[in-house]
């Protein structure tokens, strides 16, 4: 009978351990639960400020200037030199460039005329002239020298009109023309009845 109870004990261990084994509850077990959340939905509005657009007009500024004389189409040059006739034609006149220097200068009849120097042995008083230095002066000369010698007379250059070649600018009037070195600032105002060097 020992031996019965050592099998029944024995017995009632393994079934023991077999109901622990298979799970031994008679509950069952629940399967894994999964849970789903919805993200909170986020809206966002960019508001834009409008656009203002401001349109300023600014009024056109009109400057009336004094009308000017062209000289494109008269041809003046000749030989590197510029010649022309004063507008009421008293005055042979020239801006020219002469191996040593440039000049520029009148030739017509003008008064007064200072007395001729006693080292001038030709005309005198009939001309006036600007160089590259000094002021302005009458000039001792046996001929023509402000002339291109062409056959027909010298352009006229035009009452307002002003012609700038070699340093030198020379401008008229309807009866004087003055030229004016420049770079110096000399030169002279001629006329049929007055004349200046300065």
């Amino acid at each position: 009978m020992a031996w019965r109870r050592v099998s029944l004990v024995g017995l009632s261990i393994g079934a023991a351990l077999t109901l622990a084994a298979c799970g031994g509850s008679s509950e069952a077990v629940a399967p894994p639960t999964t849970t789903t959340t919805a993200a909170p939905v986020t809206t966002t509005t960019t508001t834009v400020p409008p656009v203002t657009t401001t349109t300023t007009t600014i009024a056109p500024t009109t400057t009336t200037e004094a009308p000017t004389t062209t000289l494109v189409d008269v041809p003046y040059e000749h030989n590197e030199s510029y010649f022309f006739t004063s507008p009421d034609g008293a005055f042979q006149c020239g801006i020219i460039k002469l191996p040593s220097r440039t000049e520029a200068g009148c030739q017509g009849s003008t008064s007064p005329v200072p007395p001729r120097p006693a080292d001038c042995m030709v005309d005198w008083g009939h001309g006036i002239r600007v160089e590259n230095e000094g002021e302005g002066a009458f000039m001792c000369a046996g001929g023509l020298v402000y002339t291109s010698g062409d056959a027909e007379p010298d352009p006229v250059l035009p009452a307002g009109s002003k012609l700038t070649e070699l340093g030198y600018s020379c401008s008229t009037t309807a009866t004087a023309v003055t030229c004016v070195n420049d770079e110096t600032s000399h030169g002279f105002t001629v006329s049929p009845d007055s004349n200046e060097t300065f």
